[in-house]
């Protein structure tokens, strides 16, 4: 019983993670990209040298390998956000135990962790990742803190590689992290007097850089990897980060304000400041977080829920300060479960969806009301006569493709039949084995491994199509060139008015032109607002049109 805690921390980081093992999901937004990324690194390609991107290439590792270990198939990468959360859970609590968080804010923030921000990450997406190689190199680094002199050196080492795995992942999450390790390392280094450890860290850093980009070099990185540089456009604006800070980010200011309350009281005297240096460093931390939130929130807009990973450490910031002023110690089982009872009951909305079902069926619950005096009844049910969205699909309607790569993933009736209508052309028969000329411009990625088509390895060309920020003008006239020159067999379209350049509009047009449109069909996506068409192309003088 005596660590009852830390193994109920473990094991509600392990099966809050595994839970979407066990049920069928739907085809997520965007999703195309974590798939093909590791789906090409999985075959030995590598960013920038056989394929460009303004990421870096970490982002793909971990789905890459889960690739070549459990098969090429959209269910693997639910099965690589499953270790990444279980990863980012322990990385968060190895953090927290460090520091002596006391133990049941520990257990409640390790809850609130796991509902607020990794619950509901089932997709592998690079927002994520950055954060978690991040908690993974301030694991590592509160690890030296607490552990210099044993095998010291070598977990700050290990610090900054994961520091330079977040950059490369993307890098904006990745630059504050480097930031926040240096701050933390240098309020540990001023403590205890000594500042080799800044000097061995910042030099740890660079070389780890340097190792990774010097080989690069060659293969158009500099062209590529997104420093806000043209033809790139730099997402760092000091007017838009000040205005969704003072004109939002309600949390962010209220964990701010109330931090710098309880540091107030908690440290009045210089000499608690100097006797508490966890205390210190964990409001370091938590400032550290709750401003790269804020930043986060701008440079990496979309979906908007990027950073909410700040409410686990502003929650234990908040309360580990608080607690010694308290009357009670929140250590104790009753006051852990209290405030694990609190924190289920804050983040109801991520687990009541799961429930609602069971819900249903007994509590009082009726969509609609049939008065027997015949009077029409309005209510939170009926008060609209048609909600749905124009063009959208009920989830309860979305079925299984059936082809392997999409084993246990629903989409849209008319998405899954284009898709057989698309394997089934004469065309695409004739050309498995490999020798098809594919250009997909669509989110059906997987398709390359059920046609199957060979993916051009070419690092002047781009993983992704989103015209200003995963590819440029330069490659939009390559593609319009060879459109003009009919060299694809066979091009997929997915067009999305209401999105800028999702997939590029000029290169459409030129397909227009040049090319016969013999298909289409609804695209694998939920929204009135964002819904899209997959067109099918093929040369205009192609037999294929018959199938």
């Amino acid at each position: 019983m005596r660590n009852l805690s830390a193994k109920t921390e473990i094991l509600l980081i392990v099966f809050l993670a595994c839970i979407p093992l066990f049920i069928h999901l739907p085809y997520r937004v965007n999703i195309f990209l974590s798939w093909e990324g590791a789906y090409r690194m999985s075959q030995g390609q590598l960013p920038f040298r056989d394929f460009g991107i303004p990421l870096g290439g970490m982002f793909w590792v971990i789905p890459a390998v889960f690739f070549k270990v459990f098969g090429v198939k959209l269910i693997t990468l639910v099965k690589a956000q499953v270790f990444i959360n279980i990863i980012a859970g322990l990385s968060f609590r190895s953090i927290l135990k460090s520091l002596s968080v006391n133990k049941g804010i520990r257990l409640a923030s390790v809850l609130l962790f796991c509902v607020s921000y990794s619950f509901f990450n089932f997709w592998p997406w690079y927002n994520h990742s950055v954060i978690m190689y991040e908690l993974v190199a301030l694991a590592l680094l509160f690890r030296y803190i607490r552990l210099e002199g044993k095998g010291g050196l070598a977990w700050l080492f290990g610090s900054a590689v994961f520091c330079c795995f977040s950059f490369f992942t993307k890098q904006d999450g990745g630059g504050m992290c480097f930031m926040i390790v240096f701050a933390l390392l240098a309020v540990h280094s001023a403590y205890e007097r000594k500042w080799k450890s800044l000097l061995f860290f910042a030099g740890s850093y660079v070389l780890v850089l340097l190792l990774i980009i010097l080989p690069l070099l060659k293969y158009g990185f500099g062209y590529w990897f997104n420093h806000g540089q043209a033809p790139h456009t730099a997402r760092v604006s000091a007017y838009d980060i000040t205005e969704e800070f003072l004109g939002a980010s309600q949390w962010i200011k209220f964990y701010i304000f109330l931090l710098l309350v309880l540091v107030m009281v908690r440290f009045r005297q210089w000499a608690a400041l100097r006797e508490d240096r966890n205390g210190v460093l964990l409001v370091v931390l938590t400032l550290g977080i709750l401003g790269e939130s804020a930043i986060f929130q701008v440079t990496s807009y979309t979906p908007p829920d990027n950073n909410i990973f700040f409410h686990s450490f502003a929650f234990a910031g908040v309360l580990s300060l608080l607690a010694p002023l308290l009357p009670v110690n929140l250590g104790v089982r009753k006051w852990s479960l209290i405030l694990s009872a609190g924190v289920l009951l804050w983040w109801s909305g991520t687990w009541w969806k799961y429930m609602q079902r069971v819900a249903a069926g007994v509590l009082p619950h009726r969509e609609q009301a049939i008065s027997t005096t015949g009077e029409n009844v309005v209510n939170k049910s009926t008060y609209m006569i048609n909600r749905d969205v124009a063009g959208d699909i009920p989830m309860d309607q979305w079925v299984e493709c059936g082809l392997p790569s999409f084993d246990r993933i629903n989409m849209p009736r008319p998405t899954v039949d284009g898709i057989h209508r698309l394997m089934d052309m004469k065309l695409v028969k004739e050309g498995k084995g490999g020798g098809l000329k594919v250009l997909n411009m669509s989110e059906l990625t997987p398709l390359a491994e059920e046609i199957p088509f060979a993916l051009e390895r070419n690092g002047h060309l781009p993983l992704w199509y989103h015209l200003g920020v995963g590819m440029f003008n330069k490659q939009a006239d390559t593609f319009e060139t060879r459109i003009r020159d009919h060299y694809y067999d066979l091009v997929l379209f997915e067009y999305v008015p209401t999105l800028n350049n999702f997939y590029p509009f000029r290169v459409r047009d030129r397909l227009l032109q040049d090319y016969q449109k013999v298909d289409s069909f609804m695209a694998p996506r939920r929204g009135g607002e964002t819904v899209g068409t997959i067109e099918v192309f093929i040369k205009p003088t192609d037999p294929g049109i018959s199938r």
